[in-house]
């Protein structure tokens, strides 16, 4: 499941309902990973832009990597402005055994920050200014990676 949102995510709300939807189908673990908004560099906050076509399919086809394996994965994204210590992303790892759902979690959160399709930009000054340094280009991507 991935949702996406405009705005900052209600943290508690959406992993209460994510634990509700799984809790009958008998798995032993249980993992989210809460990204948190850090003030940094005398920023307010991030905006995210998201590419919601390549981020369902990149999505998909980590469902259907964790889904041999008994896993089943929840995401959530913020569109827009995200303020300083609001929540911008939640992945959570559901499975049978506790070393699949670690490992899982791991390589889904890492390989989400270099390969999704979602751009960041600084919220200073009343500023939306495009957080290059703090990016990762997307491999294959030309000039959406940001590359000059």
């Amino acid at each position: 499941m991935l949702e996406l949102y405009d705005g900052p995510l209600n943290v508690p709300e959406i992993l209460t309902r994510w634990y509700a939807e799984e809790s009958a189908n008998n798995y032993g673990a249980y993992i989210p990973f809460v990204g948190t908004v850090r003030e940094e560099d005398g920023i307010e906050g991030l905006s995210f832009d998201v590419y919601e076509p390549i981020l369902a399919s990149w999505f998909d086809a980590w469902r259907a990597k964790a889904a041999p394996m008994g896993a089943t994965l929840k995401m959530a994204h913020s569109r827009g402005d995200v303020m300083v210590h609001e929540s911008s992303y939640i992945a959570a790892v559901f499975s049978p055994k506790r070393r699949v759902a670690l490992e899982t979690i791991e390589a889904f959160v890492e390989d989400f920050k270099a390969s999704a399709p979602i751009w960041k930009y600084d919220l200073k000054n009343g500023e939306r200014l495009y957080a290059r340094d703090r990016s990762t280009p997307i491999q294959g991507s030309g000039l959406l990676g940001g590359k000059s």
